[in-house]
């Protein structure tokens, strides 16, 4: 057993080693692996980051309130009724003014255009009161102030300005047939209401005819474990007839179709050209070994085993394989960790978020590519396998 190991190591390392004498047969499979994990990674970067994004900014202790059967807040009517009773909520949290931490909210979807193609885009405009601030930490003002009640006034989450043409600091936008002035831009940590404008309640209900009535209402919990006597409270107010849910398990239920559409587009992609990464592979393989024909012939004339000269080749064409996994990776990493993006969430309004390489990812790409070398290298091991030693002796 020791012998054939040490064959195959003496046989993987000449291989090897003779890997600058036909550089371009190299390069052709370590190219075409590193381009096959570059692109996976991409859509990976893209499925991760704007999970990230989206589902990282809910809280376990912030209840989301919404009719049932609701798959967003777009879906969502609550009515001034409705409101009134929520607003006395048991099991809510108190700030430092003694007031509970309960933020009714209204989302519409107001029109804008891409900065970068010109192209039009929805972007969500959510109506609240200045306490929903403290219902998403860590928010604070970057610049300017906060809108004030009864004005037409938002403000900007940051990631918004650099994706939404027209945004900016002191300007007036037009939705529809009103003006608004952009007085502020916060910060939420990179979260998903970062990709929001905030106006105040009373003024966004009124300027879209929405009355009194709100979509959802957040409450911040004494504890994340009150959020079933939250729901036992409302199934006992017939008035109600609404359901809560934390705000981490609404975000990521809204995160999770888009994640899974993303990823859907990236393994088929990164199959299909894996598909044609393989067929250079194996041609490269081949002609590698018919490159050294009497070189394996001599070996095996000396004594080096068929398994040898097959698994020599194996090794050098997952060695290639995984150098061009590596490069993919790298090169993936330099051009798409941190590099912001934009798509559409589950309320179809855009959602500004940035690519981000996860360590599964960049696992799935080296599998991926030593896939490619495996296979690759299998059938023409094979043929080095087969060679005859009567090769060796042949004239040149």
């Amino acid at each position: 057993m020791m012998r054939i190991l040490h064959q195959i190591l003496a046989v993987a390392r000449i291989n090897i080693r003779s890997l600058p004498r036909r550089p371009g047969l190299a390069l052709t499979t370590l190219l075409a692996s590193a381009i096959v994990v570059a692109v996976l990674l991409a859509f990976l970067a893209m499925a991760d980051g704007f999970k990230r994004t989206v589902s990282g900014a809910g809280s376990p202790d912030v209840a989301v309130v919404m009719r049932p059967g609701s798959q967003s807040e777009l879906n969502s009517v609550i009515t001034r009724d409705q409101l009134r009773l929520l607003q006395n909520a048991p099991y809510a949290r108190r700030n430092a003014e003694g007031r509970r931490l309960i933020s009714p909210e209204l989302y519409v979807i107001v029109d804008g255009t891409k900065k970068r193609t010109g192209t039009p885009v929805n972007v969500p405009l959510r109506g609240v009161l200045p306490i929903a601030a403290e219902l998403r930490k860590p928010f604070r003002l970057v610049a300017g102030r906060m809108f004030e009640t009864g004005r037409n006034e938002i403000i900007a989450g940051r990631a918004l300005l650099d994706s939404v043409a027209g945004l900016a600091l002191g300007k007036e936008i037009r939705f529809g047939n009103q003006k608004w002035t952009l007085v502020g831009i916060f910060e939420t940590g990179g979260s998903v209401f970062e990709s929001e404008l905030w106006g105040d309640l009373a003024t966004v209900q009124s300027r879209f005819n929405r009355g009194g009535s709100v979509q959802v209402v957040r409450i911040k919990l004494a504890s994340p474990d009150k959020l079933a006597d939250l729901n036992a409270w409302l199934d006992a107010d017939p008035r109600l007839k609404l359901k809560a849910q934390s705000e981490t398990a609404y975000l990521a239920r809204l995160a999770e179709g888009t994640v899974q559409l993303i990823r859907w587009f990236g393994w088929p992609t990164a199959i299909i050209m894996a598909i044609g990464a393989l067929a250079g592979a194996l041609n490269t393989m081949y002609a590698a070994v018919a490159a050294r024909m009497r070189e394996i012939a001599t070996l095996r004339a000396i004594g080096f085993s068929g398994v040898a000269a097959w698994a020599g080749t194996m090794l050098e064409s997952l060695v290639l394989a995984a150098l061009g996994g590596l490069v993919g990776s790298l090169g993936a990493f330099a051009l798409f960790e941190g590099r912001t993006g934009s798509t559409l969430g589950g309320s179809f309004t855009q959602v500004v978020f940035s690519f981000h390489l996860t360590p599964a990812a960049v696992a799935a790409g080296v599998v991926l590519a030593v896939a490619i070398g495996f296979i690759g290298g299998l059938f023409p091991g094979l043929r080095a396998a087969r060679v005859p030693v009567t090769v060796a002796f042949r004239g040149q």
